[in-house]
């Protein structure tokens, strides 16, 4: 067998076959997982301590970016634009498929936790013993990890020449610079971000992949997007603001303190918050006709994030 279910499981099959809810005794629910043996048992001790003793590895990755950017740009002022919408498409179809099963090996773990610890828990509790470790811990990884790919994105934009707004690039930056630092530190939040992106890329993502291939079907709207991603940045500032009143509550002589980094929920916070202005003011500007000028782009084309 290269899987392993608990035992004593009732199993009902959700969202994949990967994933299942289980009833161990009345009224009591949990999640139980169907995963690879090498998920099970997967390590991120020395990944982890490796991005602890290197922190100018994503700093050297967003200068070599902006740089070439600026060069792609330049470059491509007196040229016409490249057309690879294959793959374009291909690149939206391998990033949907990735977050979907990034997905559901993380999600599953965070409403396990929620049904079974206090919310304080979730927030404040270490996390190598709440989703660090075995698969989720796995994903978790890769997911940081994955910011640096997920780069490429832009790459498109350049020999495509279209529009790059503000929030595009910002977002990129800020983004990777802030999950090296969630997971160097061991962010205990970490979690509730994780499975929100994966969430929201799966579905953008499949998106973008329909549009390249001129596929969409005309009861996908764009705006059911930005609706999931403003949703996500509102959870996510309400973390962080939940993360600062465990943090105060606690004081620095409590037996068992809040395990959040101080300058790593600020950085979240800026984040997220800045995000979400970001983000309603593309949605009035798009949906409602307001203009605010906060880096929405003129063409009105949905965004990543």
């Amino acid at each position: 067998m290269f899987c392993k279910i608990e035992h004593g499981c009732l199993t009902l099959l959700i969202l994949s076959i990967f994933s299942c809810w289980t009833e161990t005794k009345p009224n009591l629910y949990r999640y139980c997982y169907y995963h690879y043996r090498w998920e099970i048992n997967y390590d991120p001790v020395p990944v982890r301590d490796w991005t602890q003793a290197h922190p100018i590895v994503p700093i050297i990755a967003c200068v070599l970016y902006a740089a070439l950017i600026i060069c792609g740009r330049a470059y491509f002022e007196s040229r016409p634009p490249l057309s690879w919408r294959r793959a374009l498409a291909m690149w939206n179809f391998t990033l949907s498929a990735f977050s979907f099963i990034g997905m559901i090996r993380t999600a599953p773990q965070l409403i396990h936790n929620l049904y079974h610890m206090s919310l304080r828990d979730n927030i404040c509790n270490n996390p190598e013993s709440q989703f660090g470790s075995g698969s989720t811990g796995f994903w978790v990884q890769i997911f940081c990890l994955s910011k640096f790919p997920e780069l490429i994105d832009t790459f498109f934009i350049v020999i495509h020449k279209k529009p790059l707004i503000f929030l595009h690039w910002y977002h990129h930056i800020t983004v990777l610079l802030y999950c090296w630092h969630s997971y160097a530190t061991t962010s205990p939040t970490g979690l509730w971000f994780v499975s929100m992106n994966y969430a929201v890329h799966f579905i953008m993502y499949g998106y973008y992949y329909l549009m390249a291939m001129r596929l969409k079907p005309r009861w996908f709207n764009a705006m059911y997007i930005t609706v999931a991603q403003i949703s996500q940045m509102v959870v996510g500032v309400a973390v962080t603001l939940l993360a600062f009143y465990y943090y105060e509550e606690d004081g620095p002589k409590a037996k068992n303190p809040c395990w959040v980094k101080k300058e790593n929920n600020i950085a979240a916070f800026v984040m997220y918050g800045s995000y979400l202005f970001l983000f309603a003011s593309f949605f009035v500007g798009r949906y409602f006709g307001v203009k605010i000028d906060a880096g929405a782009p003129k063409d009105k084309k949905q965004k990543k994030v």
